[in-house]
């Protein structure tokens, strides 16, 4: 089914493909080099000038925004198949979505706020966002409760008036730390005594209201992610005009789960793209480096491993692509196995290759030498990322226990 792309995939992966030989490969040391830089002038939370440059250029190349499913004003228009390759590409250089306008969070924001924002608040922050003028934060995981259960969500949403009082304590918003952070999607509850699934709520919070404080960056295995960051943001008697709510009270949940079905198509492509550049890299360096005589690619266990990369890298592939299929074709809610499946395959798959990538390397594998330390820790937190494992496994059994449920009632019937 998805042996060959369609033309404007095709089209668009030449392009993309293009850019990165020319823009994006040449400047990984470049990119390296300013974050550096400024780390040592102490405020390392700054615009980088490399990204503002090539996204000049991704304009001009016309690739931009090409993430978004419904088409905006002239912007986006492309289903979840046809994007999926290009976010694989993407997957390969971990800073590169940004040049695109390509980068979550704020993908899954504007999605958000195409989907179910009113028109107001589309031309006041979707379209700044398309244009690429502010960033965003997504505001839902808490450190006091075990947030892979949205419903312990404790970020209290109070109405008063004509305006939603914000109290709570979030962290690991990512995007929060780049000072063009304007807008943040708050997820809290309107009605702890609701049904579970309707006691919580989205708001839009402006970056710059009082009450917000960004407490701290947490860094992922020593990793700041400057200038993008994943920050611990403390609301306290934040307001903000009971307008700014998305979609209505008790319709959180119901967000988040139209939210979370793209990205987590997006991520899984990315740690594709990953892990196939770690495979290149593995081959590549197993080739050049000889140990007792010979060279590593001629010691049979390297055999092993780099055949078990290939077939894993293409059997999570291949899933991920019918998962985007479905997507299209049936919806979300009926493709949501598809999407838990891929959501566990394809992090634990590249976090493996990755981890072979490393050993091949030997010391510098671990080492700042190499893009593979960094890959592997961004991958290692994509099995977190948009719910960790247990909760996609858990969601995987739950359907297939209904299944044959429903089978075994019918046979009763019929018999």
């Amino acid at each position: 089914m998805f042996a060959t792309y369609s033309p404007k995939t095709q089209d668009l992966l030449q392009r993309l493909n293009a850019f990165f030989d020319q823009h994006i490969y040449p400047n990984e040391a470049r990119h390296h080099a300013e974050l550096d830089a400024l780390r040592r002038a102490g405020d390392v939370w700054q615009p980088m000038a490399l990204i503002d440059e090539l996204k000049v250029k991704a304009r001009a190349a016309g690739l931009w925004n090409m993430f978004l499913p419904h088409a905006y004003k002239g912007q986006g228009g492309i289903s979840n198949l046809d994007y999926a390759p290009l976010c694989e590409v993407m997957g390969r250089v971990s800073w590169s979505g940004e040049v695109f306008n390509c980068s979550a969070p704020d993908t899954g924001n504007m999605e958000t706020l195409e989907r179910y924002g009113t028109d107001a608040q589309k031309e006041q922050w979707l379209e700044p966002l398309l244009d690429g003028r502010i960033r965003s934060a997504f505001l839902m995981t808490e450190p006091a409760v075990a947030s892979s259960d949205a419903t312990n969500i404790q970020c209290s949403i109070v109405r008063d008036g004509d305006h939603y009082v914000i109290n709570g304590r979030k962290w690991f918003s990512s995007g929060a730390g780049n000072p063009r952070c304007a807008i943040f999607i708050v997820m809290g509850k309107t009605d702890p005594q609701g049904p579970r699934h309707q006691q919580q709520s989205m708001v839009l919070v402006p970056r710059d209201t009082p009450g917000v404080t960004v407490l701290r960056h947490l860094s992922v295995f020593g990793y700041d992610d400057a200038p993008h960051g994943h920050m611990e943001v403390v609301l306290d008697n934040v307001r903000v005009p009971v307008s700014n709510i998305l979609l209505g009270e008790g319709r959180g949940f119901e967000i988040a789960q139209g939210r979370l079905g793209p990205g987590r198509i997006h991520h899984c492509m990315r740690s594709i793209g990953a892990a196939e550049r770690a495979l290149e890299l593995m081959v590549d360096r197993l080739q050049s480096r000889i140990a007792f005589g010979k060279a590593l690619s001629e010691q049979s266990i390297w055999h092993e491993r780099i055949a078990e990369s290939r077939c894993m890298i293409d059997q999570a592939r291949l899933l991920t692509l019918n998962a985007a299929h479905r997507m299209d074709t049936v919806g979300n809610k009926v493709a949501a196995a598809d999407i838990a499946m891929i959501k566990v395959v394809a992090p634990n798959m590249s976090c493996k290759v990755v981890d072979w990538a490393i050993q091949a390397h030997g010391g510098g594998g671990v080492s700042q030498d190499f893009w593979l330390a960094e890959a592997y820790a961004h991958q290692r937190t994509v099995r977190l990322v948009d719910g960790p494992d247990e909760v996609h496994r858990n969601a995987i059994a739950k359907i297939e226990l209904a299944k044959r449920a429903a089978v075994r009632k019918g046979l009763t019937v019929t018999g």
